[in-house]
């Protein structure tokens, strides 16, 4: 008699499944875009808002969705983001002209937005805590593969058979996702009410949307005033935010998160590897391709070892304890910054591979840890919240990454090099700067830690009553 699976599985395969089709959709468009413009009679640049729209989607609403998904049930949102995200993905590929392909990217966008926080969310409440980890690592794991491997898959389909292709490949696994998932029990937050904070979710989702406007017209090369006008309609929606959360009854994020010293480390350390990374999947391909002169095929084939090192990452990150999950950000961090040194120094094209996949895996090994320890250093019955702000601090340094990697790719080849090189040891320095700042916050817990345990030590019954032990 065949055992029957663990209903766990299904939420793994759903949550897999979501987020391998999340992490292709951001990166599997870049080398298609021209003909995409081609094919829709698009003119400049407007192809780019094929991509910039599902991220600046994405990053808006995604904060919001962990809460919801909280209140109203992590497998129903999950659901109901995966069956977004697939008929999205149909209008996608069917799309005429270049007004419905964004349009539609919105959506999916706001699918993605509510399968990946509330995935994490559902899979901490769903598996035991020594199981947690591993669960998410694997999803994770998963994602990474789509990550590093979403150019190249780009490329070869968009060359071989269409850019719809990408589209079409959504549809069967955002289906299965989605009966994966109903097949799961539910789970949400039984210690709140189930009210829904909608004055905190409106000025944080319109914050986060001028951020995000912000960061892509900054890519694009926005004018000075357009740029200091989003900066304060972004800041003082946040302010108006911080002010509705500190007087709601059920506020949609708890400032308390704030106050917890590892989440808040993490979080913030989490997002500078983000950032190496968006550069690293842009720089490497296109180096391959330019200084070391390898054709699209080969250089997809090349970057294939560095793309494994990432999704190996993942089920890696899955082990680490909760205790030991700042060290390994740190060690990750200090990787990821000489493999980035490595990179704008190598002297041929196997040391360059070599440092290529020695960083892959550093960061990728960052980015899982960070989603991955902040969701074990928060209570289970608000996760999703936890993985939300998370995310969206992530994504916002994704949009940064996106900013940066644009200013290397715009110039002709000599001068796309040289800007190369110095992005690279640019966000080495930055990584490098992460990593030391972690390490000097560990120190200075540790010695909080000592002095507060000599302090108690100090309270003892002989010290209390006046008398020292001679």
């Amino acid at each position: 008699m065949t055992a029957r699976p663990h209903p766990r599985i299904w939420v793994l395969l759903a949550v897999s499944a979501g987020v391998f089709c999340i992490q292709l959709d951001a990166f599997a468009l870049n080398l298609a875009l021209p003909r995409i413009g081609a094919d829709l009679g698009v003119r400049g640049d407007g192809a780019q808002w094929t991509v910039s729209a599902y991220l600046l989607s994405t990053g808006t609403l995604m904060l919001g969705a962990g809460r919801l998904g909280d209140l109203l049930g992590r497998r129903r949102l999950l659901v109901w983001g995966l069956s977004l995200f697939g008929a999205a993905s149909v209008v996608c590929a069917l799309a005429g002209n270049l007004p419905v392909l964004v349009a539609a990217r919105i959506v999916q966008g706001a699918g993605a937005a509510m399968i990946m926080p509330v995935g994490l969310s559902l899979l901490t409440n769903v598996y035991p805590e020594h199981l947690r980890g591993r669960a998410s690592g694997l999803a994770l794991g998963v994602g990474g593969v789509a990550t590093a491997c979403g150019p190249f898959v780009g490329g070869v389909l968009t060359e071989t058979v269409s850019w719809r292709a990408v589209f079409w490949l959504n549809v069967p696994l955002a289906v299965l996702g989605a009966l994966w998932a109903s097949r799961a029990a539910e789970s949400l937050d039984t210690t709140a009410p189930r009210h829904i904070d909608w004055r905190g979710l409106s000025t944080v989702t319109g914050a986060l949307a001028a951020l995000a406007v912000l960061l892509d017209r900054v890519q694009r090369g926005a004018v000075h005033h357009e740029v200091v006008l989003m900066a304060l309609l972004c800041a003082t929606l946040l302010g108006v935010f911080v002010h509705v959360e500190r007087r709601a009854p059920y506020p949609l994020v708890g400032l308390a998160l704030f106050r917890n010293g590892p989440y808040v480390a993490l979080t913030l350390t989490g997002a500078a590897a983000n950032t190496a990374t968006v550069m690293f999947l842009f720089v490497v391909p296109l180096s391959l391709q330019g200084p070391w002169g390898l054709s699209a095929v080969a250089a997809g084939t090349a970057f294939l070892l560095p793309s494994l090192a990432m999704a190996v990452a993942g089920p890696l990150a899955g082990r680490v304890t909760t205790r030991g999950a700042a060290p390994a950000m740190a060690a990750c961090l200090g990787g990821g910054a000489l493999g980035l040194l490595g990179l704008a120094l190598a002297p041929g094209l196997l040391a360059y591979l070599v440092a290529a996949t020695f960083c892959g895996a550093a960061l990728g090994l960052a980015n899982a840890l960070t989603l991955i320890a902040t969701q074990g250093i928060v209570r289970p019955e608000r996760a999703g919240e936890a993985s939300g702000v998370t995310k969206t601090v992530i994504t916002v340094a994704a949009g940064l990454g996106v900013a940066l990697a644009g200013s290397v790719t715009g110039h002709d080849a000599p001068a796309a090099e040289a800007a190369a090189r110095t992005a690279l040891l640019a966000t080495a320095a930055t990584c490098a700067a992460a990593c030391a700042v972690l390490l000097l916050w560990m120190r200075t817990v540790r010695i909080r830690a000592r002095w507060a345990g000599a302090r108690d030590a100090g309270k003892g019954p002989l010290r209390q009553a006046g008398s020292v032990p001679r």
